[in-house]
């Protein structure tokens, strides 16, 4: 495993790496623009985890199309997969991961043995810092193992959320701090209630005991008795012990509406709702949760990729990312028929476009591509030869006057 992560870092960090003599890059506000990963811990919560999982599978089924005549040779390569390692929804779902981990996701080239892009990777690094190479910005990535590399800015793709100080960063996720304290205190005091619920704890007076000497012998003799012999699980006290009692002891644990609003707290922070969650969003409501939190990060992804890939010349002239999604395959049946009927009554969608919509394969050659109309509808303008031809008004005769 040593040997092919050295092979994979050396493919995507070919270009030379930024040394000591790059400084800090000054950034327009006052902030050092270094972005430092916090909240490891974040996802060993089970609801956290949930949340992200839930959305990030979503984004995984998003469709990542190219368009245009630059690069051909990198993009008949990114057409099949992103790089040698991950299909697609692989790439999708850990780039989600990591920008709702860490707000902050790092999108680098992979390089093929002549040093020309081959693909593109998501990167976990530990700490990413904006450096000055002769002028030039560079990102320079810190790794968990102490490691470091470099590659420009300009070849680099940043996706963010949640930015504010930074100019190029996102924020740490501290403001999720309190109400996880509030789940790990939740957790403990569920654990503790389970533990406590086989424990009895009794207190008593005990008499004729002068001495806290004998008062000691007397518990060690109580406890060898009842617990580490064979006691029966019955508790006897002598006649020197008076005013037994059982202490209870009760956990706190949060009430369920209370429970619920911390629940909500995650949910509110991370977009998306327990039906999310239990994939039972259909129709409208998955299209809401499509619209307010898987459309934008595809229309990021979109733009980084595009920038990243494409120079200014390639795009103007038509070159571009496009990701996507088929939202009308989560609408009810009833609504799928309906979509189906007018859009193809219309002309407006294709046989394969609407058979997409119900799952269905393409039709071979170019039936799937005709678009089917109905005979009533056509376009303004366009006669037949049995149409009436327009009378000619000019000489102010009518048919009724001959």
């Amino acid at each position: 495993m040593r040997g092919d992560f050295m092979g994979l870092f050396d493919l995507l960090f070919r270009h030379p790496r930024a040394g000591a003599s790059g400084g800090v890059w000054k950034s327009l506000t006052a902030y050092q623009p270094a972005f430092t990963n916090w909240g490891g811990e974040l996802y060993e919560s089970e609801l956290v985890r949930s949340a992200i999982d839930a959305k990030a599978r979503h984004v995984s089924k998003l469709s990542v199309t190219v368009r245009g005549t630059a690069r051909p040779k990198l993009q008949t390569k990114l057409r099949r997969a992103p790089n040698d390692w991950q299909t697609w929804g692989q790439f999708l779902y850990r780039l989600s991961t990591i920008l709702d981990m860490q707000n902050t996701a790092v999108i680098v080239p992979v390089f093929d043995e002549y040093g020309d892009p081959a693909g593109v990777f998501p990167i976990l690094p530990s700490r990413c810092e904006m450096v000055d190479v002769n002028g030039t910005p560079w990102l320079r990535y810190t790794f968990s193992d102490g490691k470091k590399a470099a590659l420009p800015l300009s070849s680099c793709g940043l996706m963010v959320q949640k930015q504010y100080k930074d100019d190029y960063f996102g924020e740490s996720n501290t403001a999720l701090r309190d109400t996880m304290h509030l789940i790990d205190i939740q957790n403990q005091g569920v654990t503790e209630a389970v533990k406590n619920s086989n424990t009895f704890r009794f207190m008593a007076r005990v008499s004729n005991f002068s001495k806290p000497d004998d008062l000691s012998k007397e518990r060690q003799r109580f406890n060898r008795e009842n617990f580490q012999n064979d006691g029966g699980g019955i508790l006897l006290f002598p006649n020197t012990y008076t005013d037994i009692k059982q202490c209870e002891s009760k956990p706190f644990v949060v009430d369920a509406a209370q429970l619920g609003m911390i629940r909500t707290n995650v949910y509110n922070y991370f977009g998306v709702n327990e039906d999310v969650l239990q994939n039972k969003t259909i129709g409208n409501s998955w299209a809401a949760f499509y619209e307010g939190a898987v459309e934008p990060f595809a229309i990021q992804l979109a733009d980084v990729l595009t920038k990243m890939i494409f120079s200014e010349r390639e795009r103007a002239n038509g070159s571009a990312f496009y990701v996507s999604a088929n939202r009308l395959q989560y609408m009810s049946n009833e609504d799928k028929l309906n979509v189906s009927a007018q859009m193809a009554d219309r002309g407006l969608m294709t046989r394969n476009e609407i058979r997409e919509i119900w799952n269905l394969p393409p039709l071979p050659d170019e039936i799937g591509d005709q678009l089917p109309v109905r005979g009533e509808y056509y376009n303004l303008g366009e006669r037949g030869e049995n149409d009436e031809k327009p009378r000619d008004a000019g000489d102010g005769t009518s048919d009724s006057a001959e």
